[in-house]
């Protein structure tokens, strides 16, 4: 078949897709449609060929970075390229084309600190997608609607604004998943998990896990920095007032003396994850890993891979007006729903993890499974229209 034909063919498929009551690998009640889910899986495990670009000049292009808060790009990057199952160096039997660059990198080699000019950066990217137009036929035949990127840095976003057609038309995995801001296009683009990576030669090596819920004697935790506009009201209203509530800035040394920031998560029932200047924490995957309950404050926000996951699950979320009322929504969750949610924490973190080769289901493959979604799912929109 035809990548377009293939596509349409795998659309069907995933709509009339066979009921399964149980799977050894999949934890139904983490899913919108367990099912759904599975059978699109196996037909990108079974389908899916990627070409990606070699053009692009280094560091910016395929240069992974791979520690810090923005690895996400780099190790979606490395693993991409190491591919040998799904990646193509046969452009036309491609379904996707992957723009392999590195926010991170493109805002280090540019950005002029303190200029608060991000201008220099759309700009190089939007001559480096004009120069793969006039080299190759690909993108002029979509106009850029098969070709996807994959940008962790909170000015992911904005890198894309020069060029109308990747801003539009492109599919954009980014961690800022913001829909306030007219460049995140919800059932197009992918929410991308802002994932802190420690030690890139042992990506698993700092997640642990948490405590027995018996032995969570807080109800909820956070420290961090305080900037953006939720995290001054949350320790206004918060910080020092409630014995059950561990909310700080920075946590403070007395603290975390007798208690680190890591035991905290591990021995809170909630882990309040409020936004920073962005809409996305790295703290959502941090609480995963520890086995505490997520709560996401955030307006705007598109949780990671939302198009598949059932964030109601395992997770709270809440609206930023409603901070005051923060102990009375957490203690009007009864036990037996917290239980339920902390098992599914617990059956979750298998697919927020990046592992030195991918591992099925892991997070590499979910971050590529929501592409090839959101594409099978465009191709039935453009077939409409």
């Amino acid at each position: 078949m035809s990548p377009d034909d293939a596509l349409k063919y795998a659309r069907k498929e995933i709509e009339n897709a066979p009921q399964i009551a149980e799977d050894p690998d999949l934890y139904s009640p983490l899913f919108k449609n367990v099912s759904a889910f599975k059978r699109s899986y196996e037909l990108m495990e079974r389908i899916l060929k990627v070409y990606i670009y070699r053009d692009g000049r280094r560091p910016i292009f395929h240069t992974p970075e791979l520690s810090g808060i923005y690895a996400s790009e780099g190790w979606f990057m490395k693993l991409m390229e190491e591919n040998r199952r799904f990646v193509t160096q046969e452009p036309q039997k491609a379904h996707l084309f992957y723009l392999p660059y590195s926010s991170r990198r493109l805002q280090t080699a540019l950005y002029v600190p303190d200029s608060h000019d991000l201008n220099p950066l759309s700009i190089y990217l939007r001559d480096y997608v004009n120069w793969i137009a006039g080299k190759y036929p690909f993108w002029n035949r979509t106009r850029g609607t098969d070709h996807f990127l994959v940008a962790c840095h909170d000015w992911g976003p904005y890198t894309t604004t020069a060029h109308e057609e990747l801003c539009k038309n492109t599919i954009k995995a980014l961690c800022n998943a913001d829909t306030s801001e007219g460049i995140f296009i919800k059932g197009r683009d992918i929410s991308l998990p802002e994932t802190i990576i420690r030690n890139p030669r042992k990506p698993l090596r700092y997640i642990g896990s948490g405590r027995l819920v018996s032995q969570r004697s807080i109800l909820a935790f956070f420290a961090g920095n305080i900037h953006g506009r939720v995290r001054p009201v949350l320790l206004k209203y918060w910080d020092g007032k409630d014995p059950d509530m561990h909310i700080y800035g920075p946590l403070p040394a007395r603290v975390s003396r007798r208690m680190t920031y890591i035991q905290h998560m591990k021995s809170s029932k909630y882990c309040i994850c409020p936004m920073g200047y962005e809409v996305n924490s790295p703290r959502i995957v941090e609480a995963i890993y520890y086995e505490c309950v997520p709560v996401i404050i955030a307006d705007n926000f598109v949780l990671p891979f939302e198009e598949v996951l059932d964030w109601s699950a395992f997770s709270v979320v809440v609206p930023e007006k409603d901070i005051p009322n923060l102990k009375s929504i957490l203690l009007g969750i009864p036990l037996r729903r917290y239980l339920k949610m902390h098992t599914c924490v617990k059956m979750l973190q298998k697919h927020f993890l990046w592992h030195p080769r991918p591992v099925k289901y892991d997070l590499f493959y979910m971050i590529l499974h929501s592409i090839w979604f959101n594409r099978i799912n465009q191709v039935q929109i453009e077939k409409e229209q």
